[in-house]
């Protein structure tokens, strides 16, 4: 079975503060949904799709993304792989945070850390680029 990921890496976080602080970032978020959200035991959730779980932790984290000057730029279904295996991801997603220690104060938040329950649940495998203008 393939590598996945879902959270972030501590040293890969750490490795943002090489990014300049005085340049927005924007995050390149490659997604692919569980058939069935997988939320662990204790956790208080309809049962329902990964699709469906993402959406609850949409709408919670953007007030997080905004209210540290980011906004969201693109969603949409990934419809073809031109380059690449075909079907590997469902969705994609870009968000501009003003800066990289915008985008640390977020996810930092334990108020945001708290949401995130919603997309571990929702994925199977995920890709997280932080992108800047070259």
């Amino acid at each position: 079975m393939a590598d996945t990921y879902l959270e972030p890496a501590p040293d890969a976080l750490s490795a943002l503060a090489g990014l300049p602080d005085d340049e927005p970032v924007v995050m390149l978020n490659l997604l692919r949904f569980r058939d069935s959200a997988e939320y662990p035991a204790g956790v208080d959730a309809e049962p329902c799709s990964g699709r469906e779980a993402y959406e609850r932790y949409s709408c919670e984290a953007v007030r997080f993304v905004r209210a540290v000057g980011g906004e969201p730029v693109f969603q949409g279904a990934s419809e073809l792989a031109v380059i690449g295996p075909e079907g590997e991801w469902d969705e994609v997603l870009l968000v501009r945070y003003p800066s990289r220690a915008a985008f640390l104060a977020m996810v930092s938040d334990p108020d945001y850390l708290a949401t995130t329950v919603h997309r571990t649940a929702a994925l199977a495998d995920s890709r997280l680029v932080a992108t800047r203008a070259g």
